[in-house]
Order: structure tokens, then C-alpha cells, then sequence
């Protein structure tokens, strides 16, 4: 775990903290650290610094994401640069992700095209 977080970090979490899911910022999971996790919906967001860009970096995050997804999580990746830009369209594509992942009740509330007069 690093002493001192990103610049980006801080912003993200605050933002992050806004929303209605339950996030953990620098969670211990296995032998890594995760910047920030969801386990309610198995998902891990890590938010990258120019390091990063490196190729034994970017060799050792290509193994820590094979490790996590084969604990069946999903891992989402984004720059300090797209946090410090766009924060709030980063929120979205998490947010998206967590929706677009959460199945419909079976039968859906709202009925489906069956006929209760058949």
C-alpha cells in the first residue's frame, strides 16, 4: 500500500462515495492492494498513474488482472489523466457496468408479453 494516494485518488473516492454502491478504497485482496473494490457486484477499479505505460508495469498489471478475474472479478482500468479530465463520465462507465451486469428479476416486476387470458 502506497503512504501517500495519487492526486487522482482522493477526488475519484469522493465521488465515488456519492454514489449508492459500497466501494472499499485500498483493499487488501489476495496478495495485491486494489485501489478500490465493489464486492457486491465483483468489480475493482484501478486507477493507473504514467508508471503505469511501462512494459514490466504493464507486463505485472497484465498478471494481477488474470489473477483477480480468475476470482471472478471484473477489473476496470482507468488513467489519473481520465479521472482528472472526466471524472464524472468515469462514475458513469462503473456505474453502467454494475447496471448493465445486474440481471432482471425472473419473472420482470413489470410483466413480460405473456397473455394472462390466453
Amino acid at each position: 500500500m502506497r503512504r501517500a494516494p495519487t492526486y487522482a485518488e482522493p477526488r475519484f473516492w469522493k465521488v465515488l462515495r456519492k454514489t449508492d454502491r459500497h466501494f472499499r478504497r485500498q483493499a487488501p485482496f489476495g496478495p495485491y492492494i486494489v485501489d478500490f473494490v465493489c464486492h457486491e457486484h465483483r468489480l475493482i477499479v484501478e486507477l493507473d498513474g504514467g508508471i503505469h505505460d511501462l512494459p514490466s508495469v504493464t507486463a505485472r498489471d497484465v498478471e494481477r488482472d488474470v489473477w483477480l478475474t480468475g476470482r471472478g472479478y471484473r477489473v476496470m482500468r482507468f488513467t489519473n489523466q481520465e479521472v482528472a479530465t472526466d471524472i464524472d463520465g468515469v462514475v458513469q462507465m462503473i456505474l453502467g457496468r454494475i447496471s448493465a451486469d445486474t440481471p432482471t428479476p425472473s419473472p420482470s416486476p413489470q410483466g413480460g408479453g405473456e397473455s394472462r387470458w390466453s
